[in-house]
């Protein structure tokens, strides 16, 4: 009877040190996946939207237009969208009132999102510039003469 002592010990021992292994390994794959930042990095283009949404956690997702087109899939074109998320609230009220205007923005990029972080792995954490889009003139101005030429 006193032979199984030692062995029911042992294996506490190693149950103990698997379980505090597993709770090491997990935790460095959560802090890798959802905190560990991936890349930063600037993109700009046209703001498209700012919005504040959510059902549970509330957060503010965007989208910029950014110049030339790429191919999804032969013979079809889209234009360059870069869909993000900002964490700060100063952030998103100077992108709100900056709708339509080209910016610079500079995010931070991590391997997945968090619920309450945004729905988006980029992370806008701050503006490096925002200017006026360059307008031209409407376009009724321009064929104006042409039409009554026409007539």
């Amino acid at each position: 009877m006193n032979d199984f002592k030692p062995k029911r010990k042992r294996s506490k021992k190693v149950l103990w040190w698997f379980l505090g292994i597993l709770v090491l390994a997990l935790s460095i794959f959560f802090y890798v996946r959802y905190y560990y930042v991936f890349g930063t990095g600037v993109k700009s283009g046209e703001l498209n939207y700012l919005i504040y949404k959510g059902v549970v956690f509330k957060t503010y997702e965007g989208k910029l237009i950014q110049s030339g087109f790429r191919a999804d899939r032969p013979g079809g074109l889209q234009s360059n969208q870069f869909d993000f998320s900002v964490e700060n609230e100063e952030i998103a009220k100077r992108l709100m009132i900056s709708s339509g205007k080209d910016v610079q923005l500079h995010y931070k990029e991590y391997f997945a999102p968090l619920p309450w972080r945004g729905y988006t792995r980029y992370i806008v954490d701050s503006i490096i510039t925002i200017e006026e889009s360059v307008q031209e003139p409407p376009l009724e101005e321009e064929l104006t003469p042409y039409i009554l030429e026409s007539m």
